[in-house]
């Protein structure tokens, strides 16, 4: 009769142990998911308040160059294909962001052409409307950046611990699946050429 309670406890101790662990690897898998979609979320921001910058921006240089109209209408498509592609952060893969970033890639393009278009209008360089906003707009480039590479952090720390063992096994079983990251844009690891 001892004999079989102690061996009751040690299984009992041993269900408990491996139900613990097996918890806590499903927790830490759901919390890095969770960190990897809230980053993702702020990344959604930052480059919402881009493209709600665009309107204003693409209005202050409609007043002075008003026939660049065919730059002004590639500003403005490109900001409704960029904000026309979502993701939904839960069910990401490397394709969906490929293809976010493409619409994001289109739309900075379009603005750095808007502002080589600025550049023959002195007086719509002076204008404190277009320097505020274009002050604005730079500094949420410089938060793209930042909230992407955070975004990046969160998605490695992620993709670490669901590889690790005995994790992997468990990440296969409960459908946690690899977060892409964000690329350089294509041609990006080249200078770029210099010609005076």
């Amino acid at each position: 009769m001892k004999k079989s309670w102690i061996i009751l406890i040690v299984v009992v101790v041993l269900i408990f142990i491996g139900y613990s662990s097996v918890k806590n690897i499903y927790n830490g898998m759901v919390a890095g998911s969770e960190a990897v979609d809230a980053q993702w979320a702020q990344v959604e921001n930052v480059y919402q308040r881009r493209a709600d910058l665009i309107p204003n921006l693409v209005s202050t240089v409609k007043g002075y160059a008003a026939h660049e109209k065919e730059t002004l209408e590639a500003v403005i498509n490109a900001r409704a294909k960029a904000t026309s592609t979502s993701i939904d952060a839960g069910n990401m893969n490397a394709a969906q962001l490929q293809q976010f970033q493409q619409a994001q890639d289109g739309l900075s393009s379009a603005l750095s052409r808007l502002m080589v278009v600025v550049e023959k209008y002195p007086d719509l360089k002076a204008n404190q409307n277009f320097l505020e906003l274009q002050a604005q707009l730079e500094g949420t480039e410089n938060r793209i950046a930042t909230e992407r590479m955070r975004f990046n952090e969160e998605a490695r720390a992620y993709n670490i611990h669901i590889k690790k063992f005995p994790n992997n096994l468990f990440a296969g079983m409960f459908n946690f699946d690899e977060k892409a990251y964000f690329q350089a844009v294509q041609g990006a690891e080249s200078a770029p050429k210099v010609e005076f």
